[in-house]
């Protein structure tokens, strides 16, 4: 099943390197746009790469009332201690069970050997909970058209 613009989007309860509460994606409903970016692997050369560049100009996000969440089937141990190495100052969360990875379209059967891991992919989900941009990519090493993310969050203001 993949999401498609227009959409409401799926509702998540994850843990991952925000503390033992799991976040919630309907906790932001009326408050703020979220940027959902699911991701392969951490500490893989593109994965890092991609966090590293939202570490780098999250302070734009946060002027376009966005909440941004990373999300990967890695464990919470391993995308804590990866946050903290690149200090990720948003969320990563994880998709251990593949269950939100799935309902987003974003999973893939068979990346490298590796059986369900998500797809590299961004949704940006306004602030009444509907999906304006969706973009699952195929291939493991491209990464997101961050300009059109931008783009939507300054138009759904």
């Amino acid at each position: 099943m993949s999401i498609r613009v227009g959409e409401p989007a799926p509702d998540f309860a994850l843990r991952g390197t925000q503390g033992d509460e799991p976040v919630r994606l309907s906790s932001f409903k009326g408050q703020r746009s979220v940027v959902l970016l699911f991701f392969p692997l951490a500490w893989t050369s593109v994965c890092t790469k991609e966090m590293c560049s939202i570490r780098d100009s999250y302070a734009e996000y946060g002027k376009l009332n966005a909440q941004v969440l990373g999300i990967s089937v890695d464990s919470a141990p391993t995308l804590k201690a990866w946050s903290k190495e690149e200090g990720f100052s948003f969320p990563l969360l994880s998709d251990f069970n593949k269950d939100v990875s799935a309902s987003y379209g974003a999973l893939y059967e068979n990346l490298m050997g590796l059986k369900g891991v998500s797809k590299r992919a961004a949704f940006v989900i306004d602030r009444g909970g509907v999906v304006r941009h969706a973009q699952v990519l195929e291939k493991a090493s491209d990464l997101p058209d961050f300009d059109a993310v931008k783009r939507v969050l300054t138009d759904i203001g």
